[in-house]
């Protein structure tokens, strides 16, 4: 084809084409791009966003208490005793600043240092986002003695700025509704996921009182429902909450907090007596799940300290072993919190931290305060380095076991576990993997499946629980070995003992899929565990499911219908037989053996009719905390938990 031809045949390709998207209009064209997704994970950043403004009031100093409450339509209403956002005339918007504010992308007090020193938000989208993806947001605004209000709709200014009554508090309410055009999947607010961020922002800000409020009323709950989170001490308290259900190595939590040497640094850690390492990381109250320069300088100032320590009184020299970076925190939780004036995220997902300065920063931080705490603490200074030597001796053995789990070359043959059968596709992006509780299921699973590309492997029994086990004894476990060779992947190298190597991950659905009973919930939440422990990264990267197989099958004459819960059957009964049972027949699945082939298919292998939950890790403080608890040793907390959720019959990390 010619050049004049292209040209002549792109002829109609003029400015006219070319879109010029206002602030607003772009986000809500492009939401995905300021608050991650439309789905849940997305709807419940649009509050984050507005609790977070409050937040910076209060680590300004000015703000106490944030109120949070889920109205019956699904609005909600964040409020706080703050300064009050201004709502004077802006010159240069030629509008009040509060409609400023509210609908102009980078606007706000956050770029301006005098206003805010440190902020969670600094890329300045916030409550204007939440603006745009809402369908009808109300701000009030309490100051000078008066009450200010302005609606807006989609983005924009619905009214002026008004006076609507008079008060002597200080403070904002906003309140806003998600719009249903942007959130297609859902506008239901989850009660828990907001529990655990408000709970988390509690422990990061000591002194800060936070509520929240449920008004929807149901048969489940038919009175609003309140729950209030405020700590004194901090990140004391927060290691507290984590450590609830293990056995402690030290009875003290050692506590770091300093601005010395530039940046505000709090860091709380204590040692406990299992093999995991859970230390979490915060800039700005924003939890960087990446870590980033300020865990490195943490992970380096403590292996550093301890070290000199340990070679100071020779305990290394006596030990006759080779100490790794990961052995010194083998059963450390710590939590993190630095606060940055100009943090350097990496990407707008704001999950690692950037800024070189802040390595050596909380490097020296930690060296100063960890040093003076080893010297005065003698007692729990050698506690702790006979772990670290205990770790070293482990990893050694783990070493020794995890040769029998990489996985042979396809070349040589074999290599794979006997039980496994493979699928025909060899694209990773394309294939399952079902992990089946029992070999009956199993087998039934391997006639139903599709060839082409579903995988299954039974699981015998119950997994060994990884929680209470050394790493070395993970690797004995014959079905996690047989795990990781199904799966393609290796773990760690002779520098990096616990580091996983994805990249000959065969599959990208793995599939948990057990009875729906109790053994089967259990069962299922061990493998989670497993995972969550040991293949993080795979929960991470969204590859880790669960199958939800029917509870019923319910029929009457030529009618039927499968039933994953209770009231699926008592609405069948319903349709069906007027609310009576009489002439209708339920057959409860107690567990996946008891279908056949195709039935299993149809309700929990189909793509086109399956319902599979993503396991997902939201905030991995709280999945951390779970996981210990239902795993652990202590049954008080465990007995509560399943009675507080076993209405939902399901765990979500």
């Amino acid at each position: 084809m010619s050049e004049e031809k292209k040209i002549n045949g792109n002829s109609n390709y003029d400015a006219s084409k070319i879109q010029s998207l206002e602030g607003m209009e772009h986000v809500r064209m492009r939401p995905s791009m300021y608050i991650g997704d439309v789905g849940t994970k997305g709807l419940h950043h649009l509050v984050y966003e507005v609790v977070d403004n409050s937040i910076d009031e209060a680590m300004a100093g000015f703000c106490d208490r944030i109120d949070v409450v889920v109205h019956p339509d699904n609005s909600v209403s964040v409020s706080d005793n703050g300064r009050g956002i201004p709502v004077d005339f802006h010159e240069k918007e030629q509008k009040s600043a509060l409609e400023v504010v509210m609908t102009k992308i980078g606007a706000g007090g956050k770029f301006d240092k005098d206003s805010y020193k440190v902020s969670g938000g600094l890329h300045g989208v916030g409550v204007s986002v939440v603006n745009a993806l809402s369908d009808l947001l109300t701000a009030q605004v309490y100051r000078d003695n008066k009450i200010y209000e302005q609606k807006y709709s989609r983005g924009q200014a619905i009214t002026q700025v008004e006076i609507v009554g008079t008060t002597e508090k200080l403070g904002t309410t906003i309140t806003f509704h998600p719009d249903n055009e942007i959130f297609k999947e859902t506008t239901n607010f989850n009660f828990d996921v907001l529990s655990n961020r408000l709970r988390e922002l509690s422990f990061l800000n000591a002194g800060v009182k936070l509520t929240l409020t449920d008004e929807r009323v149901s048969e489940m709950m038919p009175e609003p429902k309140t729950e209030i989170y405020y700590s004194q001490e901090g990140l004391r308290d927060f290691i507290r909450y984590l450590e609830g259900t293990r056995e402690q190595l030290i009875d003290d939590i050692i506590h770091i907090s300093t601005d010395k040497f530039g940046t505000p640094v709090e860091i709380a850690m204590t040692y406990n007596t299992t093999f995991n390492e859970n230390t979490h990381s915060y800039v700005n109250n924003i939890n960087t799940i990446e870590g980033g320069t300020h865990v490195a300088g943490f992970r380096r100032g403590l292996t550093r300290t301890l070290k000199k320590y340990a070679d100071d009184n020779k305990m290394l020299e006596k030990a006759k072993v080779d100490v790794s970076g990961d052995d010194f925190r083998e059963g450390l939780t710590a939590i993190i919190s630095v606060k940055v004036a100009e943090p350097q995220f990496e990407g707008q997902t704001k999950t690692k931290l950037g800024n070189n300065e802040t390595m050596g920063t909380v490097d020296q931080a930690v060296g100063e305060a960890l040093g003076n705490y080893l010297e005065e603490h003698p007692k729990q200074a050698k506690t702790i380095v006979e772990k670290v030597i205990l770790a070293a001796q482990a990893r050694e053995a783990a070493r020794n076991a995890r040769l029998k789990v990489q996985r042979k070359s396809p070349l040589s043959g074999g290599g794979l576990p006997g039980k496994l059968a493979d699928c025909a596709d060899k694209d990773p992006a394309n294939c399952e993997l079902f992990l089946v509780e029992g070999d009956s299921a199993g087998g039934t699973a391997k006639q139903g499946r599709s060839r082409q590309f579903q995988a299954i492997l039974p699981l015998r029994g119950k997994i060994l629980n990884v929680e209470k086990a050394m790493q070395h004894k993970v690797f004995e476990s014959e079905e996690i070995r047989n795990i990781y060779t199904a799966l393609g992947v290796t773990i760690g190298t002779e520098d990096d003992s616990k580091a996983l190597n994805t990249v000959k991950l065969r599959y990208h659905k793995i599939i948990i899929m057990t009875d729906a009973d109790v053994d089967g919930s259990h069962i299922a939440t061990l493998i989670m565990t497993f995972f969550f422990r040991h293949m993080k990264e795979l929960i991470e990267q969204g590859y880790l499911y669960i199958a939800t197989p029917p509870l019923y099958l319910c029929k009457k004459g030529k009618n039927e219908r499968y039933c994953w819960n209770e009231q699926q059957r008592v609405a069948f009964i319903q349709e069906f037989g007027g609310g009576n049972e009489s002439g209708i027949h339920t057959q409860r699945y107690k567990g996946l053996g008891e279908m056949n082939d195709k039935q299993l298919w149809e309700t929990t292998m189909n793509p086109e009719n399956r319902t599979l939950r993503q396991v997902t890790i939201e905030n991995a403080a709280i999945a951390d905390h779970t996981f210990s608890m239902l795993m652990g040793d202590d049954v008080a907390p465990r007995r509560q938990f399943i009675e507080e959720n076993a209405t939902y019959a399901n765990i979500d990390a």
